[in-house]
């Protein structure tokens, strides 16, 4: 890695960042226009309901990367996991090693917390990011479909 990489755990007062580095994300994945998080919901569901958490990668004095996670839970392992939501590197700090410094770190945090997994999702165009998982020794779950409702859906299927 070219310059010191350092980890801080987000608080309240990095709201804003956490932010931008989702607009960021979704830019990247060409969904800008599904973002609908706030400040406020940030601040709210991550710090006071305490629902996710959120690690910054820092190079020089600077956040030049993120990572979204909480806790779930597998019942054949009965234990807890670490799911990743969001991993981001900003494009000029790509190719130096970042994105896999920070997995190494969620990776120790995961052991450190006695979860027996890390797991994420990942969009089947994104071959970068494919190849960079699967040189790391990560295994694509082939025959598992994640499904999702959500919006108008959640709400006819809560009020049935």
């Amino acid at each position: 890695m070219e310059a010191e990489l350092t980890f801080r755990m987000a608080g309240p007062e990095d709201v804003g960042k956490i932010l931008f580095f989702i607009r960021a994300l979704a830019a990247y994945e060409k969904m800008e226009d599904q973002v609908v998080a706030t400040e406020e919901l940030l601040r709210k569901w991550i710090f006071e309901e305490r629902k996710a958490e959120v690690l910054f990668a820092v190079a020089q004095g600077k956040e030049i990367g993120f990572a979204l996670f909480f806790h779930n839970f597998s019942t054949f392992l009965g234990r807890a996991g670490i799911y990743l939501e969001d991993l981001f590197v900003l494009p000029e700090y790509r190719g130096r090693g970042y994105g896999k410094a920070i997995l190494k770190k969620l990776a120790r945090l995961a052991k450190e917390r006695g979860c027996g997994r890390l797991e994420w999702w990942c969009l089947d165009w994104n071959r970068p990011s494919i190849d960079f998982y699967l040189a790391m020794g990560a295994e694509a779950m082939e025959d598992w479909t994640v499904y999702r409702v959500a919006g108008e859906a959640l709400d006819a299927l809560a009020a049935e």
